[in-house]
């Protein structure tokens, strides 16, 4: 009787380690969890630096500048003519 008293505690106590709060079920998904977390702030990390380039760029290299006036503005320079073509397809991005 005792032996069956010791197994079925010893199973509950198994059974617990297993799937408990603190069990090895919940530590295999936090660690899941926290590789996924780990993967996208090195990815945000990443973008947040190819967006601080891209700013740097913006405030101090005139040819960055340039561009940007010239393709989201369509400025252009003195003496240079601008030429409105209708019923043309517009050019697709590179």
């Amino acid at each position: 009787m005792l032996h069956f008293v010791v197994v079925g505690i010893a199973s509950l106590l198994f059974l617990d380690a297993l799937v408990g709060d603190k069990g090895l079920v919940e530590i295999v998904k936090a660690r899941q969890d926290y590789q996924d977390l780990e993967t996208s702030l090195a990815h945000i990390r990443s973008e947040n630096a190819r967006l601080r380039a891209r700013a740097r760029l913006l405030r101090e290299d005139a040819d960055t500048i340039e561009h940007e006036a010239r393709e989201r503005l369509g400025f252009i320079r003195p003496g240079e003519k601008l030429f409105i073509l209708k019923d043309v397809a517009p050019a697709k991005p590179e």
